[in-house]
Parts: structure tokens; sequence; C-alpha cells
């Protein structure tokens, strides 16, 4: 038997059993309505249409609607079709460790399960905290980028392992389960590397629904390669190196709303850089950033970085991000059209940009997200530092912000809907969550 698949099983059952403690419910709550935000904002986004357009209509077995409509899709179409919305923007969750990665990329597939199945809030609350759990715990135990894979790698494991809580699966069906969501699923890194493309919006979302295939024939008793971390051939060998697993419950605690859509690296720049906006004066001369390796591995050191031509390159493109905030104010979703990307005065203020990776900054990540600017004017200097944005964990989101960020993307009746029918989730049906986003009840 694996052990690190045993280990998954063994913390699944545990959460399956114990329940969660309230403010991880809470924060999985929020968490899961932060994701229905963010995905309403890329419902008509070109690959998401583009998605609808070559995979609609579509039925299988078991069934899920489509986010925000009245159609329905097999439970694996409507994962890659709903978490497609929830990842393209860049505005849903994050967490940062030796790995950073989107945890609410386990969301749709929970849903779009739990949906077919009948379940309620509570359970699908349960099986994504054990998606979050999962996937925090590799994020901490190996980073695999620099070994060439993409971190949604660790999204078909996370998500497998919460379906599996799910659909109540027992320990042979469950590591089949993972086995089956792994094999097939390793993601490249190029996906992230020089001009980004679509697939960078959608990559997670396609991890996601093959561990929701992988659900769907293990439920029937298919099986697939074991032992998959440690076999011969195996992702300790081919993937990762080995590594231990170390599980607990509650990573959710340490996860981040963004408050802007970008890139989270860029966060606390996105806001100092909104900030200095307030204080200077004059045109600007010299924009100096100070900050650490991995934001500069990840957001700047690519030329293309300089001059996105994309909005997938222009959301991982802090330059760009900061030199946007700085001209027009707070980034948002329509801050990345072309009509911004070719801006002459944006495009100016990078060229007058320099970016610095300083010892010091190095030693504060990942618990902090630090970044200082200076920039200098016709008319003075102006400086800030920041250690934590808004929506860090350290000053987290509160329902009220939540309600707040949701006002921007989908109305203020909306989010007022959509927050107070989420505070008591536990008590509902995931089918009565999906009638609250129904096209007919929640119109933008």
């Amino acid at each position: 038997m694996d052990k690190i698949v045993s280990q998954i099983f063994d913390h699944a059952a545990e959460v399956g059993s114990k329940g969660l403690e309230p403010k991880v419910l809470d924060e999985m709550k929020k968490r899961i309505a932060d994701s229905l935000i963010t995905s309403y904002g890329a419902m008509s986004a070109p690959p998401v249409s583009i998605e609808k357009k070559a995979l609609l209509p579509s039925s299988g077995k078991l069934n899920s609607p489509v986010y925000f409509t009245d159609m329905k899709a097999s439970v694996d179409i409507s994962t890659f079709i709903n978490g497609s919305m929830t990842r393209y923007l860049d505005f849903n969750d994050t967490y940062l460790s030796k790995e950073a990665l989107h945890p609410s990329d386990n969301v749709p597939p929970i849903l779009s399960m739990a949906y077919a199945k009948d379940l309620s809030g509570l359970d699908a609350a349960k099986a994504v905290s054990v998606a979050y759990d999962v996937v925090g715990a590799l994020s901490d135990a190996v980073s695999i980028r620099d070994r060439g894979w993409d971190h949604v790698t660790y999204i078909s494991i996370s998500a497998a392992a919460g379906l599996g809580l799910l659909l109540g699966f027992s320990h042979e069906k469950y590591e089949n389960l993972i086995n089956l969501a792994i094999n097939n699923n390793i993601s490249l890194r190029q996906t992230r590397a020089g001009e980004l493309s679509m697939w960078k919006g959608c990559t997670a979302s396609d991890a996601s629904r093959n561990s929701v295939f992988a659900a769907l024939l293990a439920l029937e008793g298919f099986t697939g390669p074991s032992p998959i971390f440690t076999g011969e051939m195996g992702f300790f060998k081919q993937v990762s190196g080995e590594f231990e697993l170390n599980l607990k419950p509650g990573k959710v605690l340490r996860t981040m709303i963004k408050n802007y859509p970008v890139e989270y690296h860029a966060m606390s720049a996105a806001e100092v850089a909104l900030n200095l906006r307030e204080e200077i004066s004059g045109r600007i001369e010299k924009v100096e950033v100070e900050t650490f390796e991995v934001a500069h591995k990840i957001i700047i050191k690519d030329p293309e970085k300089l001059r996105p031509r994309t909005r997938e390159t222009a959301d991982h493109s802090m330059p760009y991000i900061v030199a946007f905030t700085l001209k027009n104010g707070a980034p948002t979703p329509t801050s990345y059209d072309d009509i911004y990307l070719k801006d002459r005065e944006i495009l100016r203020i990078i060229d007058v940009s320099s970016y610095k990776v300083t010892s010091r900054f190095n030693e504060m990540y990942p618990e902090n997200l630090p970044v200082k600017i200076r920039v200098t004017t016709d008319k003075g200097a102006f400086e800030q530092e920041m250690d934590v944005p808004k929506g860090h964990f350290k000053k987290p989101y509160t329902w009220e912000d939540l309600k707040n960020k949701g006002k921007s993307v989908i109305g203020e009746n909306n989010a007022k809907i959509l927050v107070d029918f989420m505070k008591n989730f536990e008590k509902k049906s995931v089918r009565e969550l999906f009638e609250v986003i129904s096209d007919v009840n929640f119109k933008g």
C-alpha cells in the first residue's frame, strides 16, 4: 500500500468523521463564495466561450450545471468549464509555500459531483477542505516547478482526495482514484513560461476534470497503477523526488483571497502602487521596486513581461501591473484589454522601472509578501514598503469584504444574495446553491 495515499485516505476519513472546526468551516464557505464571484466575471471570457462551443451539449451518467446557466453537462465537462471560469481571471485564492498555487481550483469538481449526487453543503465543504489540506501539504513538501512540472499536477491529487471523501470511497477505491488521477495528469511548466496562452487559465480545470473522470471509473471498480508515489516509476522517481507529507486540518486558514485580479506575488506591489498613486504628483521619471526571488522568477524576469501581448501574460507581469496601477488606479478584470496593453504611457513607465531582489525580502517570503516601491517624479520622490496585502491570511477578508469584492463583479444585489446564502451553506444542499446562481436568479 502506497504510504502517501494511505496518509491522504486517513486524513480524509478523519475529517469526514470529526467534521470541521467552526473557524475552518466559516473560511471554507468564504472560499467557495469567492470562487463563484470570480467565476462570474469570466463566464463570457474567450476560452470559456470556446469550451462551451466545443464541448456542449453534453450528457453522461452523472450530470451537473454549467455555472450561471440552465444548461447541464456530464460532471467532467461541467467541471472543466466551471473550473476555467474560476481560474481564468486570476482572481481566485492563493496558497504560498514551496509551491504557489490556487486551492479553490478544487471547488468546481467537488460542487459538480455533489450536485450530481444531491449532497449537502456540509458534505461539499468537508470535501473541499480535504482538498485544501492535501494541496497545501503538497505545496509545503516540495516545489516541482524547478523540475519543469506545473503546480496544477498537485490539483489532480487534491481534487481526487476531496472527491474520494465526497463519494464515501473505501480504502481500495480511494487508492485507485488517486492512482488514476495522477498517472496521466502530470502537467508541463511550459504553461507558465514566456508568452502565456489561454491554457494558463484552464490547465487547472483540466487537472480537476481528469480527477472527476478518474472518480467515475474508480466508483465502478476500475483499478490504477500502484504504488503511485513510491513505485519504481512512480511520482517520487519521475516528478518530485522523495518527500514527507505533513497533513493537518485547516489549511484554508493560511490561504489568501485576492483583492485584485493579479498573480498573487504582485498583490502587495499593486496595493503599494495604488497607495503611491494617491500621493505622487508630477511626471514619473523612475520607478524602483525591491522584491524577492520567487516573484522575480515567476512574474518579472521574462522579457515578455515587459511587453505583454495577452491578458494571460499581463496579469502575470509585475512590471505591467505596477505601471498600470500608477497610471490608472486599481487593477480590474478589464485592465488587460488590448487598449491598455498598447498604452504608450504604461509602456513608458515600464521602461523607466527597475526591479531588484533583496536578501531581506527573500527571508520574509513566503510567510510575508514584501515589496518596496520608490517613485521619482519631476516634483520629488515617494516611497512605501509593505509586508502583506489585504486578503493575506494575516489581514483576512471578512464577509463584508467579500460582499464588497462581489459588488464589482456580480453586482450589489447578487453579492448580498450569494454571501447571505453561503453563510448558512452547511444547512443547505448543493442543488440549492446552483439554483441561487442559475441564470434565472443571478443576472448580474
